[in-house]
């Protein structure tokens, strides 16, 4: 099926009207239950979880010629209909074991073929990708909802399946008074770009919600599998055009065009959110209460090392990774902590909050540009973090870097879970952030001056 292929109806932002085509990444993982150990405290049982771990293909592309796009989009969408297929066909029992690991691989071959030839025909095919067709089984930990979570929000067994398991296990929680001070400050030299520019896009008051993600799906309905949270452009889902932000209303008091999106974080508390029967919600094993967000907080910083430059408009960023579980961690960028607590970050748990400290989601990002590309194929080799003295890489240069900072006001003791791949079974480590710049220029010069300046601008 080419992208014309793809319906181009848009989604409505609004929960209730999420309708789409089920998906998953060209990486993914299927869930089984495994061996119950001893029961919690609740009414959900602990649970070592078996997945099946395949290669994200999408990860090891460098470099695809602006003309073999499109046809590499529509295969990396058939990988992500194959895991799929393939999740659904073991949750609920169809299928099981080699079998399924050899119909899935025999699929994959064709497809990543696919990639390859289409590259091929516009450039030299990318040779490492070839041995990303096989999987393998994963041990995992993670636990089920009981009577009154997920199985009361499923339609049928196969979302049955993917929804009852997965929930956030019992050991991905730590308190964060047992958490030592971890933050580490690089020392601002001489020349250090010390303002900021800060932008209030409010806490997506409008209810802009859906499952897309046009920075690596586009034109993809679900490409993300897990519901996003939106502030500042109105119109941002899977068939976004550079043309159609700019075009846009935004929710930013500055008239900051530009979008910021990160999944939804929920309480696991059995009840039928909005989305309950939905793909990116229900269908995909995120369930429960979807948190509105207390405070949001974007704030664009300097380089204690000089100067910033600007970004360019329709600079692409995503930072940290959705498929951290199975990937690993090169890439993960999750902090999580509690106000009051910000000098302890964690990147692989879920905080526990004392009483009167809010949970709180901190997402900083790149801040080092390669000074010519506003996306990559991977979408992340155009970009990169400063080192640990805040310098940047040779051959790359200093933009403003963002923050995002959410809070919540989340009970101690209440299971959260963020909205995830269903196979990446919620961790906390899959945490991450995106943002689209489509600023003015003139609003991007005015930010870089504040920055360059030492001004903190609003």
């Amino acid at each position: 099926m080419s992208p014309k292929g793809h319906k181009r109806a848009r989604l409505s932002t609004k929960l209730v009207g999420v309708v789409s085509a089920l998906v998953l990444g060209g990486g993914g993982v299927a869930v089984i239950a495994g061996n119950a150990s001893a029961g919690q405290d609740d009414n959900r049982k602990s649970q070592l979880t078996t997945t099946i771990d395949c290669p994200d293909v999408g990860e090891k592309l460098t470099a695809v010629p602006e003309q073999a796009k499109a046809e590499v989009d529509e295969n990396l969408a058939k990988l992500d209909d194959q895991v799929a297929d393939a999740y659904r066909r073991l949750a609920s029992g169809q299928a099981q074991g080699d079998a399924l690991l050899g119909e899935l691989k025999q699929k994959r071959e064709q497809t990543i073929k696919g990639v390859s030839d289409a590259i091929d025909r516009a450039g030299d095919p990318p040779k490492e990708i070839a041995a990303l067709s096989s999987c393998q089984m994963k041990k995992a930990s993670a636990e089920e909802d009981g009577g009154g979570g997920a199985a009361a929000l499923a339609s049928d067994a196969k979302s049955s399946a993917a929804g009852k398991k997965g929930a956030p296990a019992k050991n991905d929680f730590v308190n964060i008074t047992k958490v030592r001070p971890n933050v580490r400050t690089p020392r601002a030299q001489n020349n250090a770009s010390k303002g900021s520019f800060s932008v209030n896009c409010g806490r997506n008051e409008n209810g802009h919600f859906n499952p897309d993600n046009v920075i690596v799906a586009p034109g993809v309905s679900n490409g993300a599998h897990h519901m996003h949270d939106y502030v500042g452009n109105v119109s941002t889902d899977a068939f976004s055009t550079n043309d159609s932000l700019a075009r846009a209303g935004t929710t930013c008091g500055n008239g900051d065009q530009s979008t910021y999106y990160w999944p939804v974080l929920r309480l696991r508390d059995g009840k039928a959110e909005r989305d309950a029967q939905a793909p990116g919600g229900g269908q995909d094993g995120n369930v429960g209460t979807i948190l509105k967000p207390k405070q949001v907080t974007i704030t664009f910083k300097g380089s204690p090392e000089g100067k910033v430059k600007a970004m360019p408009r329709f600079l692409r960023i995503i930072t940290g990774d959705a498929k951290a579980l199975t990937n690993g961690t090169a890439n993960a960028n999750a902090s999580w902590s509690c106000t009051g607590f910000e000098d302890r970050q964690l990147k692989d748990k879920y905080p526990i909050c004392p009483k009167g400290s809010d949970v709180v989601r901190t997402f900083s990002f790149q801040s080092c540009w390669d000074g010519r590309n506003t996306d990559s194929a991977n979408h992340r080799t155009h970009v990169a973090f400063a080192d640990r003295n805040g310098r940047c890489q040779k051959g790359f240069t200093a933009i403003p870097q963002l923050v995002q900072r959410i809070v919540y006001g989340v009970q101690p003791g209440s299971r959260i879970a963020v909205d995830s791949f269903p196979e990446q079974l919620h961790k906390p480590v899959t945490d991450h952030g995106d943002f689209i710049n489509v600023m003015s220029n003139g609003l991007m010069n005015k930010a870089v001056s504040c920055i360059n300046d030492g001004r903190n601008c609003r």
